[in-house]
């Protein structure tokens, strides 16, 4: 196969599957700095470690602070937890599209420009920092809505697992959509910190 041929292939082959590559780029070491910003304005000391999974609301229901408290962090996903297989929901229903105000305290942050530049292509729900401390694991589960990740700290050991495709989203400044309608998981098998910027996103479609 020649160069071209490869390449092309190539570029078919990340917007295929259920781990898509965007065409839109991002300043990695300005996504650091915006995280590290964050973090510190909501008290996250990440040389000591973060929780077992953490979510920092970027947006909100314009007005409205309590939309991202508590169990509105997190919203409805739906999980087998036990070997009988059946399927429950857990915490509550959310209205993704009425998510359109940046967070007042994070204006001054590039997160800013990275929120305005991905509301032209995409309609977003909520969009929040995510959180993965070391040698940890999500659940089993699946979402309402496909999900946009931008990786900001990562190591080789995090890796995402859609039905039964493992895959690895390196923190370059590059975007993806994943197919969180599937059941899916997000573990750390690495010794440092994971954080992706992670979007609900409302007119994806997968094939």
């Amino acid at each position: 196969m020649n160069n071209i041929a490869s390449i092309n292939k190539l570029q078919s082959n990340v917007m295929t599957g259920d781990f898509q590559k965007q065409d839109i780029q991002f300043d990695l070491s300005k996504l650091r700095q915006a995280c590290n910003d964050v973090l510190k304005i909501k008290g996250f000391d990440t040389s000591l470690g973060i929780p077992h999974f953490a979510a920092i609301s970027l947006n909100q229901i314009p007005g409205d602070p309590d939309s991202i408290k508590g169990n509105k962090v997190r919203g409805v996903y739906w999980t087998k937890p036990d070997s009988s297989g059946k399927e429950v929901s857990r915490d509550v229903n959310i209205d993704e599209s009425k998510y359109t105000e940046l967070v007042k305290d994070f204006e001054h942050t590039y997160f800013k420009h990275v929120y305005e530049e991905l509301s032209k292509k995409y309609k977003l729900g909520r969009v929040r920092l995510l959180l993965k401390e070391p040698r940890s694991t999500l659940s089993w589960h699946r979402d309402p809505e496909p999900r946009l990740h931008i990786p900001i700290y990562t190591n080789p050991g995090a890796i995402m697992v859609i039905d039964k495709v493992a895959h690895h989203m390196p923190a370059d400044g590059s975007v993806w959509v994943t197919n969180n309608l599937k059941y899916h998981n997000a573990f750390n098998g690495g010794e440092e910190n994971r954080v992706h910027l992670v979007a609900c996103v409302l007119d994806y479609k997968f094939n």
